[in-house]
């Protein structure tokens, strides 16, 4: 996990991703895109791409002399995940939580329609 968020803290690596969320890509043209952005050389890209792919965010493929780029679910459904517990700490109790509102609901409205007396001791009379 840690590997992740290091890789997504730099800038040009944040930038690779975003154009290969477009689709696999040649490394030629990542290079040429990261450089029509900010001077960087060919090597300093391979090493970010090196750092991504160390990471599970992205994954290469061979063919030939080429390589090319592109987006690892895996790698981005954890990160994904991580992130999607902090939005919401109480997702492992939206289910019961649920379920209970409903609950709530359903006697609500049952002592509305006078099916039900409410219980003893609430201290309302039975309409």
């Amino acid at each position: 996990m840690d590997g992740i968020f290091h890789a997504l803290g730099e800038p040009v690596r944040r930038h690779l991703l975003e154009l290969l969320s477009a689709g696999e890509q040649p490394a030629g043209a990542l290079v040429a895109a990261a450089q029509e952005r900010a001077p960087i050389s060919q090597p300093a890209v391979s090493q970010h791409l090196k750092v991504l792919r160390e990471a599970g965010l992205v994954t290469v493929r061979a063919e030939g002399t080429r390589r090319f780029y592109a987006l690892d679910p895996d790698g981005l459904q954890v990160a994904l995940a991580w992130l999607a517990g902090l939005a919401d700490p109480l997702a492992p109790f939206a289910q019961p939580l649920d379920a209970l509102a409903t609950e709530v609901a359903r006697g609500r409205r049952t002592r509305r329609a006078g099916k039900e007396e409410p219980p003893q001791g609430s201290g309302r009379r039975p309409a």
